[in-house]
């Protein structure tokens, strides 16, 4: 399924398979998460990038060979996610910042993905996947589950933790959280009384209205929802010495606010991309939890109804695409 421009619907599209460059696997994809990052590509709210682009990156894969340089055996079942590619010597890269770095290269923007049959990525990107885990659930670990990682991290040993947006992140930190012992609140739509539910299910201490304060105050919050209104309706719902946790790469503006609703020692900040390292201690922490994905899945040519789910906020879990 390949993005001719942004605005435009995929289209369906036989390529040849793809040859692997030195230091590169070729992969038989078998499942590829979709994303709200694929949403905001395909509409055009990141516009950088490559065009035309098969987009996806949660590619569950399987190697069939390997180019030059390579040592991964065919066979392999690997996990490809968004970052795909550092230039390993910039200031970032060589201070442990990898996800910054200064010309790095993004699996479905920059480079293949996998909303296709077959493709290539960088073998230093790719990791083995942990056993228990069929196709289709482990693929939402690969973006869903590594950046809710990495921004769960940034609040630190945050007691009462906010959720916003319960869509593929939060489903998936939210048992993370449990797991440590943290109490989670789940914060939606006013009216979207199944993600509420959902959130209830899971174990969430309270769900309810992201718009209005929660029953107690929050020690952090992560907003996985691109609203920017949000970001003080997080504020607001914090105690003092909170840490507000802005997960996603795309947001609308964030509204004025009031100094406050900031003061107090609270904070705001955002997280970007993933390093190799939060890869590979997400998916070996991953089993011990256990983190248990809920999935919806579609054919590869339905991949435009999976984004106008994503979109619409009627997905309960991850949309994973069947190949």
């Amino acid at each position: 399924m390949v993005l001719d421009e942004p605005g435009r619907p995929l289209r369906a599209a036989d390529l040849p398979d793809p040859e692997p460059a030195p230091g590169q696997l070729l992969l038989r994809v078998a499942a590829c998460g979709v994303c709200r990052t694929d949403v905001h590509i395909r509409d055009g709210e990141l516009t950088t990038g490559t065009r035309p682009i098969v987009p996806g990156h949660q590619i569950v894969g399987i190697v069939e060979r390997g180019g030059a340089g390579t040592a991964t055996a065919p066979g392999t079942r690997v996990g490809v996610p968004w970052l795909g590619w550092t230039d390993g010597t910039c200031r970032f890269c060589t201070s442990g910042r990898e996800n910054l770095c200064l010309t790095a290269r993004f699996t479905g923007l920059d480079l293949p993905g996998g909303f296709a049959e077959r493709t290539v990525a960088d073998e230093r990107f790719c990791f083995p996947l942990p056993e228990g885990y069929a196709d289709l659930s482990v693929a939402p670990l690969l973006c869903a589950g590594l950046i809710g990682h990495r921004a769960l991290r940034m609040t630190g040993g945050a007691r009462r933790l906010g959720l916003y947006g319960f869509g593929a992140a939060a489903h998936v930190i939210a048992q993370v959280a449990l797991h440590q012992g943290r109490e989670v609140h789940a914060f939606t739509r006013a009216d979207d009384a199944a993600s509420q539910a959902f959130a209830r299910e899971l174990g969430c201490a309270w769900a309810g209205d992201a718009l209005a304060p929660g029953p107690e105050p929050l020690d952090a919050a992560i907003i996985f929802a691109p609203a920017g209104e949000l970001v003080p309706a997080a504020l607001r719902a914090s105690d003092r010495g909170a840490v507000i946790v802005c997960a996603g790469i795309h947001m609308s503006d964030i509204p004025s606010f009031p100094y406050a609703d900031l003061w107090e020692e609270r904070q705001i900040r955002s997280v970007a991309n993933l390093t190799r390292d939060d890869a590979r201690e997400f998916l070996a922490l991953a089993p011990r939890v256990p983190v248990r994905t809920t999935v919806t899945t579609y054919p590869l040519e339905r991949a435009e109804d999976a984004l106008d789910a994503i979109r619409a906020g009627t997905i309960e879990g991850a949309a994973v695409l069947v190949l």
